[in-house]
């Protein structure tokens, strides 16, 4: 492009935008000038026949109230979950304020995470050597001292004292689902109580997605609440 046509490329550019900054400066320049509305034609989006202006508008409302509809029902669908999540929670506090011993609790959580909320592998590790006799067998529940070397991979979630949700390395893997368990994807890490105090609960999901960092993680923490209030009853 010599200079010349650079000079008229950058004079278009400026009309077409002086063009602009007027019409939106005055909205009813087109009711003033109706005589023009019949006689702008533009291209049609398809690259069919021209359109009308007025046509093209109602184009692009249409096209715009469509987003709005599709906004809408996306966030119908997000409040019906969290409405699905809110009455599984109620219910799982309602179960847990019944079960007076320790082991209703535990059997509560374990019955309620895998049937009611449908996790693949949950697991709840407890910083309690005396359960060790009682749970032998059982892969829901781990045992082990907070400086157990094997709850060492665990540190910074437990300092951190809030849930998180993503992949696991291979030690806590290791820990939590065995060295031969290759069916879980993704997990959620839930503290017990204040740093974990109590322990936590690790729920796996075989959907490399479904536990994702960016997971809200609201009512992680409150199922973690009502676990921890449960077991320090």
């Amino acid at each position: 492009m010599n200079t010349v046509e650079q000079a008229e490329s950058r004079l278009v550019e400026q009309t077409d935008d002086a063009i602009a900054e007027y019409l939106q400066a005055n909205p009813d320049f087109f009711e003033r000038h109706t005589e023009l509305l019949a006689d702008l034609q533009l291209p049609h989006s398809t690259g069919g026949a021209a359109i009308s202006l007025v046509e093209r508008q109602v184009s692009v409302l249409r096209n715009r109230n469509q987003q709005v509809e599709e906004r809408l029902r996306d966030f119908m669908t997000v409040a019906q979950t969290n409405d699905e999540i809110a009455n599984k929670i109620h219910d799982l506090a309602l179960l847990l304020f019944r079960a007076h011993e320790r082991e209703a609790v535990i059997a509560t959580v374990e019955q309620q995470l895998r049937d009611t909320f449908k996790a693949d592998r949950p697991v709840l590790v407890l910083f309690d050597e005396t359960a060790t006799a009682a749970v032998d067998g059982n892969e829901f529940l781990r045992t082990a001292s907070r400086d157990n070397p094997a709850v060492s991979p665990f540190k910074t979630f437990i300092e951190g004292g809030t849930a998180r949700c993503g992949t696991v390395r291979d030690a806590q893997r290791d820990f939590l689902f065995g060295a031969e368990d290759v069916e879980v994807g993704s997990v959620a890490l839930i503290p017990l109580g204040p740093h974990a105090e109590l322990g936590f609960l690790a729920i796996g999901s075989r959907d490399p997605d479904y536990y994702h960092p960016g997971k809200s993680i609201d009512f992680l923490m409150r199922i973690g609440d009502l676990v921890a209030a449960a077991l320090h009853r």
